[in-house]
Order: structure tokens, then C-alpha cells, then sequence
């Protein structure tokens, strides 16, 4: 089992990960030299409580929640904290005009049994079945 500090340090580069950040640049959100701050991350010197408060005020993340563990304090972070993602691309087969010329796009295959390209509707759930009839023996002797 890891302890709290190992334990801090591992959530503290999960969150370094997934903001974007680099340890520089939280360094001087948090009041700590670069040196500081990376002496605390390798386990030569050790987290205190002001620079948890300072972790968790900078990340919006609560005190809690940030000594919880790796997933749970990456969940919490509030989403202005996360970069900027690039827009997915569409997915599907690309457009007729997007193709090398003389090539014809290919086919969607069409679902078995329904001649069109939409899916099956889902059964309909069951119909609610009565109790089990109670058994005469049940608490005879």
C-alpha cells in the first residue's frame, strides 16, 4: 500500500499529465521554485500541508479529494482545467469528393433481415409476471 506522500506524488503527476501542465509551470502557480517542486515529486523532500493546499486551490480540486487517490482526483478536476481537444473527425466512410479520382466509395452494409441501412428496433421488454403461487407446505411441520 502506498503511502500518503508516495501516494500525492503519483496524483500529482497523473494531474501534471492530464492538464498539460509541466512541472515548471505548476511550480509557479503554487509559490515553489522549479527545484522545489521537483525535490517534492522525487521524495527528497516531502509535501506539506500548506503546498496541498496550494495543489488543490490551483487545480480546483478539494483536499479530499486530491489525497483520495490518482483516478479519483483526475476525475474531479473541473473541465476548464483539461486542454483544449482538437475536434474529433467524422467518422464513416469518406465523402464522394474526398476520394482519389476514379474511385467510388464503398457500400454501408445494410442490416439483415431489414432492407434498410437503420438498425433493428429493440424488443419490447417483457410483460410483468405474477408472483410464484405460495406452496401449501411452506411452514408445515
Amino acid at each position: 500500500m502506498m503511502s500518503t506522500e508516495e501516494m500525492l506524488r503519483a496524483t500529482v503527476a497523473a494531474l501534471l499529465s492530464r492538464t498539460g501542465e509541466r512541472q515548471a509551470e505548476l511550480a509557479g502557480a503554487v509559490g515553489l521554485s522549479a527545484t522545489a517542486l521537483s525535490r517534492r515529486q522525487s521524495g527528497r523532500a516531502t509535501w506539506s500541508l500548506d503546498d496541498v493546499d496550494r495543489l488543490s486551490a490551483h487545480w480546483g480540486i478539494a483536499v479530499p479529494d486530491l489525497l483520495t487517490g490518482i483516478t479519483h482526483a483526475v476525475d474531479c478536476l473541473p473541465t476548464d482545467r483539461l486542454p483544449a481537444t482538437p475536434a474529433t473527425p467524422a467518422t464513416g466512410p469518406p465523402a464522394a469528393d474526398e476520394l482519389p479520382s476514379g474511385t467510388e466509395p464503398e457500400q454501408s452494409p445494410t442490416p439483415l433481415g431489414t432492407g434498410t441501412d437503420t438498425p433493428p428496433a429493440p424488443a419490447p421488454a417483457p410483460a410483468p409476471t405474477a408472483a410464484p403461487a405460495r406452496s401449501r407446505w411452506v411452514g408445515r411441520r
